[in-house]
């Protein structure tokens, strides 16, 4: 039995990826640091352990005794990527999470943010990936707060199995009765990196439970609109993080009352030119070092959808609108976070991420920026900066290899040779996609 046990052990971590036994020297890449900088030819990276112990130039940075040598020449290496909008656990399908967490991994993702799931399941994902129990990236993830009237919504029934909608320190109705300092608390106590401010609260609930969660040393990720509350009132609550910059034309055509009431937008005021209003918020977010999740790939995989099947729901923006939201906040200098808030289907060889990096470049951003937004800007949208997001000194190898230049062609991420998480390797070549069969099993 004992052989059996040690043999199953095995295989998991076999699974997993291979821990860095010996300090492992990168040697002679052309270094993309996830800053927005050019890449920097001849440098070498020195991991040990988890960390990044040293970054230097081919010809300074030589490995300790015993360190294993992986030459890189004529390759390309950068920070391993970050989706900022993922939902892993509505409703919870341990199977079909990590299944999803297992194609991020193998596809260049290191990490993920969990915005807003059972996060009972979550939890466990979270610890089962930070352990090397399975092959999955890191996972930073928010408890909800809403008003009471949004947990109608059956979502929330799925969630919250075993209670009733909106008691849950994971998902919590909220109104002016409400003890924050107790729901904050109790938030916490599910290992919570942030708040999440959903919908259907009046502005001076949004900038009390703002308040609370930064008291309590949380981050704070909102809805771009919280319904009734408008774009510019959630920014008046200081969030670090507001996801969907097609919301932010609410400021603009009306802000619903609720989240269910909400219908399509007319996209008008936004394409010909920059817009005033929308300019007004973009000034103070980037005043206030507000990030944008903006997760524009979503509105145009719905509106697909929607045009392929006419009981489909229509989309609140539609592609193009967001596009245009998103390149105006860019150009004001708001700092954009890569987020897709949707799966690709599981038979797509590639994270849903590479979808959204692809609509970041053709909208206009250049491959280093969406880059950027994918990495540095990604970690400090997690509030997880100080640990990834950049190949640095003391941060953890979270690395990606790539044979040919991201830089010039942002599709060049899919010549991926190597995943390194938490000093881990993951070979692109071991990677799957599910077959049909392991699909329909996984539903």
């Amino acid at each position: 039995m004992i052989r059996s046990m040690l043999a199953g052990l095995a295989a998991v971590l076999s699974m997993a990826g291979t821990a860095a036994a010996q300090p492992v020297l990168y040697r002679n890449a052309t270094l993309i640091d996830g800053t927005g900088a050019p890449g920097r030819p001849g440098m070498s990276v020195l991991v040990e352990g988890e960390r990044i112990m040293a970054v230097g130039p081919v010809d300074r940075l030589a490995g300790p005794a015993g360190a294993r040598i992986v030459d890189l020449t004529g390759k390309y290496l950068l920070p391993g990527l970050i989706d900022s909008h993922e939902h892993l656990a509505t409703p919870p399908n341990r199977r079909q999470a990590e299944a999803s967490l297992r194609r991020d991994l193998y596809g260049g993702v290191t990490a993920v943010r969990d915005m807003a799931d059972d996060l009972r399941s979550v939890a466990e994902l979270t610890r089962a990936s930070r352990k090397g129990e399975i092959a999955a990236p890191d996972i930073y993830y928010a408890a909800l707060m809403a008003g009471p009237s949004f947990f109608a919504d059956p979502r929330t029934v799925a969630v919250s199995y075993g209670f009733t909608p909106g008691t849950t320190p994971w998902m919590k109705s909220v109104d002016a009765a409400t003890d924050l300092r107790e729901a904050v608390t109790l938030a916490r106590g599910t290992s919570a990196t942030a708040i999440k401010i959903y919908a259907n609260l009046p502005p001076d609930l949004v900038a009390k439970i703002a308040a609370e969660a930064h008291r309590q040393g949380m981050q704070v990720w909102a809805h771009a609109a919280v319904y009734p509350t408008t774009p510019a009132e959630v920014l008046a609550a200081r969030p670090d993080v507001i996801s969907h910059a097609c919301s932010l034309a609410h400021q603009v055509a009306g802000t619903p009352p609720t989240y269910q009431s909400r219908t399509p937008m007319d996209p008008t005021p936004f394409l010909k030119a920059d817009n005033p209003v929308i300019a007004g918020l973009l000034d103070r977010m980037k005043a206030q070092g507000t990030m944008l999740d903006a997760t524009t790939s979503l509105y145009a995989n719905i509106e697909a959808r929607a045009a392929a099947d006419p009981k489909a729901r229509k989309p609140l923006c539609t592609g193009a609108m967001s596009d245009a939201l998103v390149m105006q906040a860019w150009k004001a200098g708001v700092a954009i976070s890569a987020g897709t808030d949707w799966v690709a289907p599981y038979d797509d060889p590639w994270p849903t991420l590479h979808h959204e990096l692809a609509a970041l470049v053709k909208l206009g951003l250049p491959p280093v920026e969406a880059i950027r937004a994918a990495t540095l800007n990604g970690a400090r949208a997690a509030g997880a900066a100080q640990d990834t997001g950049s190949i640095a000194v003391g941060k953890l190898a979270n690395l990606l290899v790539v044979t040919r230049d991201p830089t010039a062609d942002i599709a060049n991420l899919k010549s991926l040779e190597l995943t390194v998480k938490r000093g881990r390797e993951y070979r692109r070549a071991d990677f799957r996609p599910l077959t049909k069969t392991e699909m329909e099993d996984a539903e």
